[in-house]
Parts: C-alpha cells; sequence; structure tokens
C-alpha cells in the first residue's frame, strides 16, 4: 500500500484496517480498527488531520483532505461510497455518504443521516439525524432513514476487509 510520512506526521493505522495496496495514505491521517480504504481512495492529510472511525468504509476513487484549521472526520461504522469528496466535514457515526457526492467545509452529517448519490453538501450545512440529503445543492429531507437500514453496509464492508486482507495477491 502507498503509505507515506510527511515530514514528521505519520499515518496511524489500525492493524486490523484493510487499506488496499492502490490506495494512498500521507501524513496526519488516523484509520480505526476493522475500517477499509478501498482502491484509487487518497487520504491526504498533508495541511491538517483526517481520522477515521471503527468499521467504516472509504470506498474506490474518494478523496479526502483537510485543511490548516478544519479536519476531516468520518465517525465509525460509516459507509463513504464510491467517488466521493470529503473535505473539512465532519461525519458523525453510523451515517451513509452516497457514491459521487461531495460534502464540505464545516458541513456536518449526523448519525443515521443519509447523503444521496452525485449530492453537494454545501460549506455549513447540516444533514440532521435520520435525514436525507439529495441534489446539487443538497436540500434536506428529514425523517426518511431508519437507523437500522444503514447497519448491512457496514457489516458487508468489516467481512470484505477480512477476506481481503487473508486472500488478496497480486498475480501478475
Amino acid at each position: 500500500m502507498a503509505v507515506y510520512a510527511l515530514f514528521d506526521s505519520e499515518p496511524n493505522i489500525d492493524p486490523s484496517a484493510f487499506v488496499h495496496p492502490m490506495a494512498t495514505v500521507i501524513g496526519n491521517v488516523r484509520i480505526g480498527a476493522r475500517s477499509t480504504i478501498w482502491p484509487g481512495a487518497v487520504l491526504r492529510g498533508d495541511y491538517g488531520r483526517i481520522e477515521i472511525g471503527e468499521d467504516t468504509s472509504i470506498q474506490d476513487g474518494s478523496v479526502l483532505h483537510a485543511t490548516e484549521v478544519l479536519p476531516t472526520i468520518v465517525g465509525s461504522r460509516c459507509t463513504v461510497g464510491h467517488i466521493v469528496h470529503l473535505e473539512g466535514c465532519t461525519i458523525e457515526d453510523d451515517a451513509l455518504v452516497g457514491s459521487g457526492s461531495v460534502v464540505l467545509h464545516r458541513a456536518r452529517v449526523e448519525s443515521f443521516a443519509v447523503v444521496g448519490a452525485n449530492a453537494v453538501v454545501t460549506n455549513d450545512m447540516r444533514v440532521p439525524s435520520r435525514a436525507m440529503a439529495l441534489g446539487v445543492p443538497a436540500r434536506i429531507f428529514e425523517d426518511r432513514v431508519a437507523p437500522e437500514s444503514l447497519a448491512g453496509a457496514v457489516t458487508r464492508y468489516v467481512e470484505n476487509g477480512r477476506r481481503y486482507r487473508e486472500g488478496l495477491r497480486r498475480i501478475d
């Protein structure tokens, strides 16, 4: 895997996490237990801190960045879909960020909320618990998410990370 220190800033990756060999992790990044970072994902902690909780999936092609004053925080048991951009925002525990979406500075996606595919959550926006954020720019639709509906994706990606740690091998 492509894991890099930047001067004195070195990633902290839990040994039970799975970081795909084609993912890139740089600098001030912490990845929690059993979390998975998939091919083409880039977690670039060069200007600020990136934190990934436990049992969280950062899927293929997603880009996470931070600023000098705004960390990017993704809680535990989150699913971050394919080709997502997160920067200077907070994704609380048990949230889902759909494929192709963007969540920007100071935005907060609360627990059990969903950012729909291709939505853009703009600066300072709050997605309340159990709400969906849909569209460009995102509009909030409250009380649309059943908390138990998000657990299946978390379980599948934790299991898939275990499978990949045990069975992935390059065969050029």
